[in-house]
């Protein structure tokens, strides 16, 4: 039949006259317990049946390898990931930004898109920055951070504390576990 070689880059999978072992446990295409036998014997039963050895449990004692249409299982291997990737939800990371002498208004507006975020499952960064000689006045950010908490508290909870870095406080929200 030949050697059918395809790129597999999860694993390497010997198949065909690649399996160099003395003796295999063989099971059939229909999932049948062919017993154990030497690989060539193997080898030639595959090619009767015009299908691929596929060495599926090296670490096995003796190995197993099974019968199948290699390129098919290939592909259906392929497609199950690709399915798995399709159903995965990717977390962003939103940033909300406010300074230390912001409004009341744009802090609730601020808040309110924090909340549709973290109900999308996003994970926030909220940064406190800090303008000229205002730095000075940390304990105004850290109150703003600490308000911010408390609105967003329902939804979301704080993943990392406050924490200056250069001119800004900045803390890590993550959204609550939905039930």
């Amino acid at each position: 039949m030949g050697v059918l070689i395809i790129a597999n880059n999860s694993k390497e999978v010997q198949i065909n006259e690649e399996i160099r072992d003395k003796e295999v446990r063989l099971i059939g295409s229909d999932g049948s317990q062919l017993g154990v036998m030497s690989s060539k014997d193997a080898l030639r039963l595959a090619e009767e049946k015009e299908l691929d050895l596929v060495k599926i449990a090296p670490q096995a004692t003796p190995p197993v390898c099974k019968i199948m249409d290699y390129g098919k299982y290939v592909f259906e291997q392929s497609k199950r990931e690709k399915e798995a990737r399709k159903n995965q939800k990717v977390v962003e990371i939103k940033e909300i930004r406010m300074f230390s002498t912001i409004d009341t208004n744009d802090f609730n507006t601020k808040v309110n898109q924090a909340i549709k975020f973290l109900k999308s499952g996003d994970k926030l960064k909220v940064s406190v920055r800090f303008k000229k000689r205002a730095i000075a006045h940390p304990h105004l950010g850290e109150e703003l951070l600490e308000k911010f908490k408390e609105a967003c508290s329902e939804v979301g909870t704080v993943e990392k504390p406050g924490k200056m870095e250069g001119r800004a406080l900045v803390m890590f929200v993550s959204p609550k576990a939905s039930k």
